[in-house]
């Protein structure tokens, strides 16, 4: 797609924190080439708020915001796309709502099959994991690392998650992964600049240009 960037780190949003815009501002400082907003809330008012922020933040970065299974939301702030986990007809009713130019990516956990199925619906990328256990998603499911390798025929962006740190991505990154997505190891990190810019350097031998923000 014309609107995706260059492969890199895909930071998710780990839920109501005070220091969120700050914490996103330095997470697209050191490089994050994805943004994903993830709160479960319900609180609808703050999450509209924090989505129209966090819009102008990847705006000035030329980064793309997508928005965790919520295409309603996603339309009311004008975000790139959605994130969904899913079927296919909840990927026919984002798309629908959204348009032919928004990014829909999918959960496949640890299924190619899954991940046939779904870009066959239309998803532009597609996420597997866990990879490693996971402090967020402590009871999913680990898939292998060849997963990457087996899924390379499938034409679209593969993102790879579940407790992957700047320590254990490359492998993932050397697997075919498009993107590392990265939750704790980012947003939990002491200094979340310098956590992007390790991520985003696991790429840099690779795309030659680690510091570019533009899609």
């Amino acid at each position: 797609m014309d609107n995706f960037p260059s492969r890199g780190l895909y930071a998710i949003t780990d839920g109501p924190r005070a220091s969120l815009l700050a914490d996103v501002e330095q997470a697209l400082a050191g490089g994050a080439r994805l943004l994903q907003y993830r709160d479960l809330s319900g609180d609808h008012a703050r999450r509209l708020a924090e989505a129209h922020a966090l819009k102008r933040l990847c705006d000035a970065r030329g980064v793309p915001l997508l928005i965790n299974g919520d295409s309603l939301l996603a339309q009311a702030v004008g975000a790139a796309g959605v994130h969904l986990g899913e079927s296919a007809e909840e990927i026919a009713g984002a798309r629908a709502r959204l348009g032919s130019q928004a990014i829909i990516g999918v959960s496949c956990f640890d299924s190619l099959a899954r991940a046939r199925a779904m870009v066959a619906a239309g998803a532009d990328y597609v996420s597997f994991g866990a990879f490693f256990p996971s402090p967020t998603l402590p009871h999913a499911r680990l898939a292998p690392v060849e997963l990457l390798r087996q899924s390379a025929a499938l034409g679209v962006p593969r993102v790879a998650i579940g407790g992957i740190t700047p320590d254990n991505g490359a492998v993932l990154v050397e697997a075919g992964a498009d993107y590392l997505a990265a939750i704790s190891a980012l947003f939990g990190a002491t200094d979340v600049r310098a956590a992007s810019k390790r991520f985003a350097d696991l790429y840099a031998s690779r795309t030659g240009n680690p510091h570019d923000h533009q899609p």
